[in-house]
């Protein structure tokens, strides 16, 4: 996720009281009290309360590091790194004393003392190795001049630093993953000690991951070796298609050496006499011949394909047919929705539509995705979708100091993740790396890293996908000796459309009479199963298994009407090499909040 804020102080950040509770080490008290007496008992408790203070003193001087907010201050924040260090060395040497170390072998809450020893360990380690890795990175972009001026970013540091932000973000993703991998606590307090650093240390990770993806891609992308041309393809969620919507729109995106060019939009009208993208057998049966509404694969539908490699595909083949294109190699596309346009903007800076209306990091979603609808003619419609992507999109790179790199490389990182943003280049190089750093979206293909992948395309020509709200339920149910786990998994859609709302509202946007009508796919987990899989609510109908391009899917559609939810329950077993939890790959919504929540607390995957 973007980072928003830069702090200018030069002293110790003070924070709403962000600090791990250590205190819950005190409890070691507890396992004492089973096996261990007097003298010793009180050694430990004192020593309990030492390392609560050591890992108190060290969060409080890491401060910004774990959201990347003193940009501005790197010397203080290292400064800062160097003296906790020597408060997590400290206290990492305490609990793994003897008495400790005795501590922990005892039955059951034994366990406890295990997982704060653990705990401790991955701090020192993190702040001692990964974190100064990482700030080093930080320190020479710093310092390197990456605004060449008019628009353009010197992608030379970036280029320089892509080997050591990679090695310094592995590092770090492993410490993180050996704490996820602790045994589960048995005392409350210690739980929530572990889940709150559990928290801290995951944000971390991702707002790393995502900055050292995003460089990763940034050179080729930006043209580094020779110029590109990207179709850029503006989806509606609001009429939702499998990675996302509609596409209403193709800008033409063109980069070279670090400069970004952002060409004629052309209507979805301009295309469609170009014909469709040439789809696969299994894509015109359920996409086509299924119904109830028939995509016709033209440039409207592309995104109808929950790979974007196919829509990519598709893309290409209506390019070469137009005569704007037919004569220009197109290196790959980019789909981007609205959501990422306001995320962008919230760097870029607001853009005035020619009626005066502002749009800005706040209100930019709601207005292209359904305001626009309500107040605008069609005519209309499709420019002011360009106008903001060509000034958000376009002045991505201007003026580029290391806080604003760091954002739009978070940003790009985050929206990838929800399907906000999604790219393929048709190089086999450059797209593997764009793949490998998360920013293709695809269903579900990695064992170790398991998804359930739910994608909708609505069957009611209309804009209610604005209306259609989607939240799950992930709960782990077990963790087997054959190193998979089980899931339950709970998916629901709701017609948030309200009946006094009806009247006021034209049939452009509600089609037949308000009704979400979604064409459902369910993917399993890559070498996983779904099983036991059950709907409640609304009309489910015509439920089938399917193959998709080589992948098995369950298929249904369902009718939601205006207040009505639509639940889908089922079973997930993932693949027996998983060392991650099951997450939710799905069809983008029109706002950040994917609706999925998560508890893991019935065992833990310890593949370490």
């Amino acid at each position: 996720m973007s980072v928003h804020r830069a702090s200018h102080a030069t002293s110790i950040p003070r924070r709403r009281h962000r600090i791990w509770p250590w205190v819950v080490l005190i409890l070691a008290l507890l396992v004492v009290l089973l096996g261990v007496s007097g003298f010793f008992g009180l050694k430990l408790y004192s020593e309990a309360k030492q390392v609560k203070a050591h890992e108190e003193q060290a969060m409080q001087l890491l401060g910004g590091v774990t959201d990347l907010s003193n940009l501005d201050n790197l010397d203080t924040v290292s400064q800062q790194i160097s003296q906790a260090k020597t408060e997590t060395a400290a206290a990492n040497e305490i609990a793994h004393g003897t008495l400790w170390n005795i501590a922990s072998k005892a039955p059951v809450y034994g366990g406890d003392i295990t997982t704060v020893q653990g705990m401790t360990s991955v701090v020192d380690s993190l702040v001692s190795d990964s974190v100064p890795q990482f700030m080093d990175v930080l320190s020479t972009l710093k310092s390197a001049q990456l605004s060449s001026g008019d628009g353009q970013l010197n992608l030379q540091p970036i280029l320089e630093a892509q080997k050591n932000i990679a090695t310094a973000n592995q590092s770090l993703q492993q410490q993180v993953q050996k704490y996820q991998q602790l045994p589960k606590a048995h005392i409350g307090m210690v739980k929530n000690a572990y889940a709150t650093g559990n928290t801290q240390l995951t944000k971390m990770a991702d707002k790393v991951n995502q900055l050292s993806g995003t460089f990763q891609i940034l050179p080729d992308f930006l043209g580094s070796d020779q110029p590109r041309t990207y179709a850029l393809m503006a989806m509606t969620t609001s009429e939702e298609r499998s990675s996302g919507g509609l596409i209403g729109s193709v800008g033409v995106v063109t980069t070279d050496n670090g400069k970004i060019n952002i060409g004629d939009f052309r209507s979805d009208g301009e295309y469609i006499p170009y014909g469709a993208g040439d789809p696969t057998e299994d894509e015109q049966r359920i996409f086509r011949q299924w119904g109830p509404l028939n995509m016709s694969f033209d440039v409207r539908d592309l995104a109808v394909y929950p790979d974007t490699s196919r829509s990519a595909e598709g893309m290409r083949a209506i390019w070469q047919r137009t005569p704007w294109g037919s004569n220009t190699q197109l290196d790959g596309v980019l789909m981007v929705d609205p959501v990422f346009l306001q995320e962008l903007m919230k760097i870029s800076g607001n853009v005035t539509i020619p009626d005066g209306t502002v749009l800005t990091g706040d209100n930019t979603a709601e207005f292209l995705l359904n305001k626009v609808y309500v107040d605008y003619p069609v005519s209309m419609q499709d420019a002011l979708f360009a106008q903001v992507a060509e000034q958000a999109v376009g002045s991505m790179f201007s003026n580029v100091d290391l806080a604003k790199l760091t954002k739009v490389a978070q940003l790009m990182g985050s929206m990838a993740e929800g399907r906000h943003f999604s790219m393929y280049a048709f190089d086999e190089t450059a797209e593997k790396t764009i793949s490998d750093a998360g920013f293709t979206a695809q269903t579900p293909s990695s064992e170790e890293h398991p998804q359930v992948g739910v994608y909708v395309t609505e069957q009611n020509p209309s804009k209610m996908g604005w209306y259609i709200h989607r939240t799950s339920k992930v709960t782990r149910s077990t963790c087997d000796n054959d190193g998979s786990q089980t899931y339950h998994v709970e998916y629901t859609m709701t017609n948030t459309l309200e009946s006094s709302q009806i009247g006021a509202l034209t049939s452009y946007i509600l089609g037949s009479g308000g009704q979400g009508v979604e064409k459902t796919l369910i993917y399993a987990p890559a070498g996983g199963s779904i099983s036991n899989l059950k709907t409640s609510g609304g009309s489910v109908t015509e439920s089938r298994q399917e193959t998709l391009n080589g992948k098995t899917v369950y298929a249904s559609n369902a009718t939601i009407a205006p207040g009505e939810s639509v639940t889908y329950s089922f079973d997930v077993t993932t693949s027996t090499k998983a060392v991650s939890d099951l997450t939710i790959d799905q069809t983008p919504m029109g706002w950040i909040d994917s609706g999925v929540t998560t508890d893991t607390a019935a065992c833990s995957i310890n593949k370490q």
